[in-house]
């Protein structure tokens, strides 16, 4: 009988061997990427081997852990079995790398304390504590040292990794993700923010605030956009490439309006959601929006928190789009517009994705 360990090893084998699509041209980032894959799960092998091949990411830039096919994983199981075997691969590589990619299958939160696998995981290796509760001096001392910045990444720099994943309702709209990232072009817009009357005072005021600004920047670049003020929740006739609301939050919320939104392929979006991202395994009838709803209606990044993130830790508009239609990846554009570590984040889609950018 071979262990989980010797049949991942053979599958990697199947990989090179081009049971899979074929790469036109592995993307020049491709060896900055350590792919992560549940071998318990046949959904995340498929999905790590499809995008691994799709971007040309070194066969060796695989990693197979066996951890249990669920949402929650405990911190122990966590540590011994993702974020131990992470830190060894990563050493083990001869390439620096920056980008982790975690793939459907892979727990999304920690059990104690509701924390993103995937927040804990990118910062494993910075000297910060999460923060226990939402006050200044647990908030501060998990500031994003890449916040706000406008430059590459380099994880030897920083001192962290930018971790997102391919994760969806199902295997198929995982693939789309990968597939919207690969076909993404340098478009124009339509770039949407919806404000919400019920959202213009106090802290949510002061971040609704910036969807105005995020909307002067792109105008100013040549972007078409465009920003919803007259308090309805509004879904444009065409498809968008860029996308912000306040979701279920927002007062007067249409769902059926929410599930009407199209995008073009590398369209990114955020929703200031509190737990827009607390599951992609549990498709149901669901009263608050999520980002697998999205995902599943063809945008290519967006941004989700596992559990309450409270607004201090939501992606700013106005930084988020304009790091990305200056030719930041998808990666890059979330974590500078992100303000904190360690936390409840989760960023959905391929990380290389960049149409903006100029090769």
């Amino acid at each position: 009988m071979f262990g989980v360990a010797r049949v991942f090893s053979l599958l990697v084998s199947l990989w090179v061997a081009g049971c899979a699509p074929a790469v036109a041209k592995p993307h020049p980032d491709a060896d900055r990427v350590l792919v992560v894959v549940n071998t318990l799960s046949s959904d995340s092998v498929e999905l790590g081997r499809y995008y691994s091949l799709r971007r040309g990411v070194p066969a060796e830039h695989t990693l197979g852990v066996s951890l249990p096919v669920r949402d929650e994983v405990g911190s122990d199981e966590f540590r011994t079995k993702l974020l131990d075997p992470v830190r060894a691969k990563i050493k083990s590589l001869d390439k620096r790398i920056d980008f982790i990619v975690l793939t459907r299958g892979v727990p999304i939160r920690i059990r104690e304390g509701g924390y993103s696998v995937d927040g804990r995981l990118a910062a494993m290796d910075l000297p910060v504590l999460s923060i226990t509760k939402p006050e200044p001096e647990n908030i501060q001392r998990s500031i994003n040292p890449y916040f706000a910045k406008n430059e590459r990444f380099d994880s030897s720099r920083y001192g962290f990794y930018l971790v997102t994943r391919l994760d969806g309702w199902d295997l198929a709209t995982c693939k789309k993700l990968v597939d919207n990232a690969v076909n993404a072009r340098p478009l124009k817009g339509l770039f949407f923010f919806d404000e919400a009357d019920n959202r213009r005072s106090g802290g949510y005021g002061a971040l609704q605030e910036l969807m105005g600004k995020a909307k002067e920047i792109l105008e100013q670049k040549g972007f078409r956009a465009q920003l919803e003020t007259t308090g309805k929740f509004v879904a444009p006739s065409e498809p968008l490439m860029g996308y912000v609301s306040w979701g279920s939050n927002d007062g007067a919320f249409d769902k059926a309006a929410y599930h009407r939104l199209r995008f073009h392929p590398g369209a990114i979006a955020e929703t200031f959601v509190s737990t827009s991202g607390y599951t992609f395994s549990k498709k149901e009838d669901h009263w608050q929006s999520l980002v697998t709803d999205l995902i599943a209606q063809g945008v290519t990044g967006i941004k989700g928190y596992v559990s309450e993130p409270f607004t201090f830790a939501l992606a700013r508009p106005d930084i988020l789009f304009d790091r990305y239609t200056s030719g930041f990846n998808l990666a890059e554009s979330f974590y500078m517009a992100s303000p904190v570590l360690k936390w409840k984040d989760i960023v959905i889609g391929d990380p290389l994705c960049a149409p903006y950018r100029e090769l």
